[in-house]
């Protein structure tokens, strides 16, 4: 694959195999300068063009033509609910698999991760080995900082 070239990523040379999945991992340089190691398999099918490069220069395009974003750029204001809650520390993505916002299960370490975000800066971050002990110190947390538990 060294000298073969896949979107913007040139192959310098073989970096390995993936642990996970057992496929070969490449070096590779992209058109922008930057060198990053990509599993084969993503490379042969087209899912990794680039270094990331690609993907900033179309967000960035689309931003541009998109009247409502650039109207709000720059707006700490739509961050935060009427409280001034970060939206991140309290709504639902469709990530979350706990059921309970900022708390997450970690595979490798095989806890439970409590957290909670204000002015961008981590006041709760923990790991649990029980799942109700991570949510019994988000609740806390929450009431410590917002006054209240979030409804979730």
């Amino acid at each position: 694959m060294a000298g073969k070239k896949f979107g913007r990523l040139l192959v310098v040379q073989r970096a390995g195999s993936n642990p996970a999945n057992g496929n070969v991992r490449w070096l590779c340089q992209c058109e922008c300068g930057n060198k990053v190691v990509v599993d084969g398999y993503s490379l042969r099918c087209g899912q990794t063009k680039s270094c990331g490069c690609l993907k900033r220069e179309i967000s960035k395009q689309s931003s541009k033509c998109n009247p409502a974003f650039q109207k709000n750029v720059g707006k700490a204001t739509n961050l935060v609910n009427k409280d001034g809650i970060s939206f991140t520390s309290s709504k639902f993505t469709k990530r979350n698999k706990s059921g309970v916002i900022g708390v997450s299960y970690d595979k490798q370490s095989d806890s439970w991760y409590a957290h909670l975000m204000i002015d961008y800066k981590y006041v709760l971050s923990k790991t649990f080995k029980h799942f109700e002990d991570a949510v019994a110190a988000r609740r806390e947390a929450e009431k410590k900082y917002y006054g209240k538990k979030l409804d979730n």
